[in-house]
């Protein structure tokens, strides 16, 4: 590989590299998803342990204690509103965990960037699919709890990946966005954290959508989280088609700003080794 030859920076380019590297991207995923839980007793069973506990306290908390309702609109149980709140919770932490740990992405990984030969636009990658790792064994969970409480799944589970998929894509691009700017601007890690606290509660995580005055709901689907969140409680938990016209909007813009962090990361990697 030529160090002074451009990096690749089209569309096009960017599943090429991630099919190419598929087999790397892979093995870091595992490496790192063993690798936190190494040493502990349980091992990776903590990834479990952990929403199945989540997903009891707050059965608990808001069935039990709060007698919580999720609307006026929606079929009622014990376990309604913990349900509801859990699916939020896990399109959040999806986002979180992927975003929260960009900035130090490459910063962590100096090892990496003195290679040449090392394709760096993977590191964001394998965040996204550490994150969506934990976020699947939530899922599971979650479904299981469906079952039981709900006597079955709806069929249109099997359409939640259309859901996802475009977070998952803005995800990236804002990943290898803030990757790089971590690079040269380490203060740019410190109100990420901030900013994803405050998307928590500006998504309807813990209030449907229709709780809110109707001339706030339009502002609320800005955030990026919004319409994610009811899709996927529409296809998880009421059995309903997703919207795919605002999927199919959301995608293409999520694209968009996929394309643009991917050439932004390629434009300014030559500079990481300089500054690190």
């Amino acid at each position: 590989m030529n160090p002074h030859a451009p990096f690749p920076v089209s569309l096009l380019s960017l599943p090429r590299s991630l099919h190419r590297h598929r087999a790397l991207i892979l093995q870091l995923v595992r490496r790192e998803v063993t690798g936190r839980y190494k040493g502990s007793v349980m091992g990776i069973l903590w990834s479990l342990v952990n929403p199945i506990l989540m997903l009891a306290m707050y059965t608990f908390l808001f069935s039990v204690v709060f007698t919580a309702r999720w609307g006026q609109d929606t079929p009622q149980n014990k376990a309604q509103f913990a349900t509801m709140m859990f699916v939020g919770l896990i399109v959040h932490g999806l986002f979180a965990e992927a975003i929260s740990r960009a900035p130090g992405l490459v910063v962590s990984q100096v090892n990496f960037v003195k290679k040449v030969v090392f394709p760096l636009e993977v590191l964001p990658v394998v965040a996204m699919g550490t994150a969506l790792f934990h976020s699947v064994l939530s899922l599971g969970v979650l479904l299981v709890a469906l079952m039981l409480t709900n006597g079955g799944l709806p069929w249109s589970v099997i359409l939640l990946p259309l859901v996802w998929l475009p977070l998952v894509t803005l995800a990236l691009g804002l990943a290898w966005m803030l990757a790089s700017l971590g690079v040269f601007v380490r203060d740019v890690a410190h109100p990420i954290g901030m900013i994803v606290t405050a998307l928590l509660f500006a998504s309807p995580v813990f209030y449907p959508v229709s709780a809110l005055p109707a001339s706030l709901r339009e502002w609320l689907f800005l955030n990026p989280l919004t319409l994610i969140i009811e899709q996927s409680r529409a296809v998880l938990m009421l059995g309903r088609m997703p919207d795919f016209g605002a999927l199919g909007i959301y995608g293409a813009v999520a694209l968009i700003i996929a394309w643009i962090g991917y050439a932004w990361f390629q434009k300014t990697r030559k500079g990481f080794a300089n500054v690190l």
